[in-house]
């Protein structure tokens, strides 16, 4: 390898002799050869010879090692006069210094152009060669633009430092991060991820883990040490983002979600049968609880077993967050869904020493316009006209806030005409039956046919009415195996009548719910305002399921699942780091169209063959696109994680020597 002013490896040269029989005299005495020592940039000593410096027994040991030294000391100082250090006043050392200095120079074995006295530099003095153009090659081509732009957010949520404060090793910080990073990018499974990281992303490269080393097992062993530091960790990040954006974390917002597993997960204490969100009850379920702010960021994290009623999650989770949050948000507004929001619930939040904001959990029935109280008109996020108005209610003191949406009306008196109109077609079939030759007409029968139909439309049943005649007749049987009869009474069904209950209107609730909060003399326009940052949380649930893919989940083991949902929860801070700042500047893109922007990004290695017959291997990040500097300045991010790297290997070194880059 060519030593050249971009060379950063420390050479070293000394003799090395073997003895042979000299042609000339017939003497057997040392041949020497002058060789070069260097150690590379992974630490690994490598030898190569420079030149023949053929029979020299006019040299004694001492004059010997000094034109090694000498030697050396020009190559690695190339600026500096020939003998300027060490000097000497030795003739035949002067004389064989010059000499092999000559030879190396001419046969090519070092570069000496090292300065603008020693070569002839360009007008513009940039680094020029002369190569053949159909020489030149890309290779290695890989993605960079999203692993550098997360591996940025992680600098910023100072990931490496808690880690490192945590007494990990500069091994496990960086296949962390690249791990995190991969479930943010790219997420997979374990095998799946490691192939991607070996041979599409180039995370490894801006991490500094060794990607010789990333394997599915090592994949699982980072992810479950991460999860042993969940609780520090979480509180970590908590805080870091409360002081980076200056959030007083004010408002708090709790709900949660499930997810099922695939596989029967057998033995499972995490795992269980329940109602799942997405429809799947033939599958077992496991639920995250989640407290998030109104920026989005993740407050406390919770996963629960999945047979997990919604309400009994919630003190817990309130515990957890009043030793975690900062003093500030000991008195925060928790907002919570109405599902959640039992009486019990409310009182215990009180109790906490926080105020509450939820959809009433039943319908106010009795209710009064309260005193001096006007409707307030506003928009939602689709423009869409809503009224807003205080209400007073006998059931207790809390402030009732009456939200009327007209478009929301519009769509629930379609939902009840049509649930109402399969009900009654259900019933007319169940009726019609039992005119029919083989019909169902016996009465438990009817009953259990009747109780189906009301279990599929619930909430358009209960304002109906359903009567019916019963004919009750004794039959005569006979036992197969004795003369004797038996009497039975068979009751049969004979009609059926249903109509809707006297003076209920079907659509008087129709676009119709209320607020209720603690809170004392709120603008109603302000509490809406609070209220609709639920919907931040709901954004989370769906980044975290469908973004990072949290759904399904294959793994058969609790403590690999639990791993495997808190990577998802890391991956997602660095997320919404992102998409934080961006929205700031009103930038409001997915992640995924984020990620697909930023893949554009490429890392490569060019390679040509210069008129020295020397290989030169240039690694440069491709200049970033009009939209991926749009993101790149919106979150003030370096374009790149390096400029370019660069090394020149001789043709004939090229299958031997392994590539070496020197950063510039």
């Amino acid at each position: 390898m060519y030593i050249s002013e971009l060379h950063i490896f420390f050479v070293s040269m000394y003799f090395k002799v073997s003895m042979r029989t000299n042609p000339e005299t017939g003497v057997y005495s040392g041949y020497y050869r002058l060789v070069e020592s260097y150690r590379n940039s992974e630490g690994r000593v490598h030898h190569r010879t420079i030149l023949n410096a053929g029979y020299l027994d006019a040299l004694n040991t001492d004059q010997l090692n000094l034109i090694q030294k000498i030697l050396t000391e020009k190559v690695n100082n190339p600026a500096k006069p020939l003998f300027a250090i060490p000097y000497t006043e030795d003739a035949m050392v002067i004389h064989y210094v010059e000499e092999f200095y000559k030879r190396m120079v001419s046969e090519k074995r070092i570069d000496v152009v090292v300065n603008k006295q020693d070569k002839q530099p360009s007008a513009n003095g940039k680094d020029l060669h002369t190569i053949d153009i159909n020489s030149i090659r890309n290779k290695d081509i890989k993605e960079i633009g999203s692993e550098w732009m997360t591996y940025q957010a992680m600098q910023q949520l100072q990931i490496a430092s808690f880690l490192e404060q945590q007494g990990w090793s500069g091994d496990d910080i960086r296949l962390a991060q690249s791990h995190i990073i991969a479930r943010a990018v790219y997420p997979a499974s374990e095998l799946e991820t490691a192939r991607w990281m070996k041979e599409n992303s180039s995370v490894c490269e801006v991490t500094g883990y060794n990607m010789d080393k990333v394997t599915k097992d090592q994949l699982y062993r980072i992810s479950k040490k991460l999860y042993g530091e969940k609780e520090a960790l979480e509180q970590h990040l908590s805080v870091r983002t409360t002081e980076l954006f200056d959030i007083e974390d004010k408002i708090m917002l709790y709900d949660l979600t499930n997810t099922y597993f695939e596989g029967r997960k057998e033995g499972s204490q995490l795992a269980q049968f329940g109602r799942s969100k997405e429809k799947r009850s033939d599958a077992k379920l496991v639920v995250l609880a989640l407290v998030v702010n109104p920026e989005g960021f993740i407050k406390y994290s919770s996963v629960l077993q999945g047979n997990m009623s919604d309400p009994k999650t919630l003190e817990g989770m309130i515990n957890n967050l009043r030793i975690k949050t900062s003093t500030s948000a000991k008195k925060a507004l928790v907002v919570i869904d109405a599902g959640i929001a039992t009486d019990d619930n409310l009182a215990m939040i009180k109790d906490k020493g926080y105020d509450y904001l939820c959809v009433s959990h039943t319908s106010l029935k009795n209710y009064s316009i309260a005193a001096s109280a006007e409707i307030v008109s506003v928009t939602d996020n689709k423009k869409q006209k809503i009224d807003l108005c205080r209400v007073e209610s006998d059931r207790n003191t809390d402030y009732y806030l009456k939200v009327e949406s007209h478009t929301k009306e519009v769509k629930e008196r379609s939902m009840n005409e049509q649930f109402q109109l399969r009900f009654e077609e259900g019933m007319q079939k169940i009726s019609d039956s039992l005119t029919k030759k083989g019909g169902v007409k016996q009465e438990d029968k009817v009953y259990e046919r009747i109780g189906r139909l009301k279990q599929k439309y619930p909430s358009i049943q209960r304002y109906f009415d359903i009567e019916h005649e019963v004919n009750e007749e004794i039959v005569v049987a006979a036992k197969k195996k004795s003369k004797e009869t038996l009497q039975e009474k068979k009751r049969t069904v004979t009609s059926i009548k249903w109509k809707i209950k006297e003076g209920v209107d079907i659509n008087a609730r129709s676009g119709v719910y209320f607020l209720r909060t603690s809170l004392d003399a709120t603008n109603e326009a302000i509490l809406w305002q609070f209220y609709n940052l639920i919907r931040e949380i709901e954004s989370t649930f769906r980044v975290l399921k469908t973004d990072l893919d949290l759904r399904p989940i294959y793994h058969q083991k609790d403590e690999n699942t639990m791993a495997h949902l808190h990577l998802g929860l890391l991956a997602y801070w660095l997320v919404n780091t992102v998409r934080y700042q961006l929205k700031t500047k009103g930038i409001h893109s997915g992640w995924k169209e984020i990620v697909r922007i930023m893949n554009t990004q490429k890392a490569v290695t060019t390679t040509a063959q210069n008129v020295q017959d020397e290989i030169i291997m240039i690694r440069r990040c491709s200049e970033p696109n009009q939209n991926v500097r749009k993101l790149y300045d919106a979150l003030k991010y370096k374009y790149a994680p390096f400029v370019k790297k660069k090394s020149v290997v001789h043709k004939s070194e090229l299958d031997t020597e392994k590539q070496h880059f020197s950063s510039v």
